[in-house]
């Protein structure tokens, strides 16, 4: 595999890192850096969405005929770890990385045109309907109900979601249901378009044990859903939520931001001190796990980089895609673990003031950095549940990876 990049990538990386400097505000980078939770509250999130979509940028990952950039794979890599690097904050992968690729992939040209241009602008907000109380890693017993209608011109849905990130924000939710409860569970799971501000339907909030409010519990109570939004055919909503977690778990590289994140806690330990009257940075047990860290993350660059391989030569992210997101999660937690660890006492305050920027931010105790750490270490012990338990994950690996 050949990882140089050519003139042309490197021109390509040159004019990303222009427009970064440029145009990413100190605000948006601050607002980033003090957010403990995995997506970026909205008023960041889609103030950097409006500035990539002015750019042309925000659909990096579309084809170009469907209002994307139509980049390579390689501009894609490239583009995502300058951004990294830079400090930007997530984009909102709901309805850019997740729904936008279903719709553009099995939608109708209806529903292309009806959302797709609504993602880049801002307009619509997604949420993921998938979990249920009783059908998490195991997701194919979902219970909520879908029934057609006798005209055949809706559904009427009925049930409940669980774990939804920004359902409290979000004015679209994609869902899966179930229409046939008589077949195999995988084959009567079909995928819907809800809009959140249909009657019936309603979001309770649900505290994370960082004090965040990031996820709800959704309940449909008959919801009414014209069949234009369903995507695909009914029955076909199983190979399209493969298809979604695929792209989920392969279709961004984690390694630059947690490379990011951990060049961050090396500059807190530079300036921390051992207890012994020198520098954290200079502790021996320290730089051991600083290095063992790094040399994690390089290889899963490494792996990140054979999948993108492989995704350029027309090839689909496949099943290894599971091991970066095993392999990812651990490692944020790690790194998490390592900038509580550098702070000391003070990198265990636990401020319930939301949000940790602004201008009506609580004053931090030691710094900023210290503020945010408990919590975003406390928010990242969900990543190795979320989008497949590690158990899941280990599990598929050993299937289709080893062929155990």
């Amino acid at each position: 595999m050949d990882i140089d990049l050519s003139p042309q990538d490197i021109a390509f990386r040159d004019e990303v890192r222009a427009f970064l400097a440029e145009n990413l505000p100190q605000a948006v980078k601050d607002g980033a850096a003090a957010s403990p939770t995995v997506f970026v509250e909205p008023d960041i999130g889609q103030h950097w969405n409006a500035v990539l979509n002015a750019r042309g940028w925000l659909g990096y990952q579309w084809p170009k005929e469907v209002g994307g950039t139509g980049w390579s794979p390689v501009q894609r890599y490239i583009f995502e770890k300058e951004c990294a690097l830079a400090g930007a904050p997530n984009l909102t992968v709901l309805g850019l990385k997740l729904v936008a690729p279903v719709i553009y992939t099995f939608g109708t040209p209806d529903q292309k045109q009806r959302y797709l241009p609504r993602i880049l602008s801002g307009e619509d907000y997604w949420c993921q309907g998938f979990s249920e109380p009783g059908s998490g890693s195991d997701l194919a017993s979902l219970q909520t109900r879908a029934v057609l209608s006798a005209d055949g011109s809706h559904y009427v849905v009925n049930g409940s979601k669980i774990w939804t990130t920004h359902a409290h924000w979000a004015n679209r939710m994609f869902t899966l249901v179930r229409t046939d409860p008589e077949v195999k569970k995988q084959a009567g799971i079909t995928f819907l378009l809800i809009d959140m501000a249909a009657p019936g339907v309603s979001v309770r909030p649900i505290l994370t044990l960082a004090g965040d409010h990031e996820v709800n519990q959704v309940f449909l109570e008959d919801v009414v859903v014209p069949v234009a939004d369903r995507v695909a055919e009914e029955g076909d909503g199983w190979k399209l939520a493969k298809f979604l977690l695929e792209n989920e778990r392969g279709g961004s590289c984690h390694a630059p931001k947690l490379s990011y994140d951990l060049e961050q806690v090396e500059l807190l330990a530079a300036e921390e001190a051992d207890g012994r009257g020198g520098r954290l940075a200079d502790d021996t047990d320290w730089k051991r796990r600083v290095a063992r860290a790094k040399l994690s993350v390089q290889a899963l660059e490494m792996i990140e980089l054979k999948i993108l391989a492989d995704v350029a030569k027309g090839r689909p992210p496949g099943p290894q895609t599971s091991l970066t997101k095993l392999l990812a999660s651990n490692l944020r937690q790690d790194i998490d673990l390592l900038a509580v660890d550098a702070l000391g006492t003070a990198g265990l305050q636990l401020d319930p003031a939301r949000p940790l920027y602004g201008d009506n931010a609580p004053p931090p105790v030691h710094s900023r950095a210290a503020q945010v750490a408990t919590a975003r270490y406390l928010n990242s012990r969900a990543w190795t549940i979320f989008g497949g338990t590690n158990e899941v994950q280990s599990s598929i690996i050993a299937k289709t990876v080893l062929g155990l």
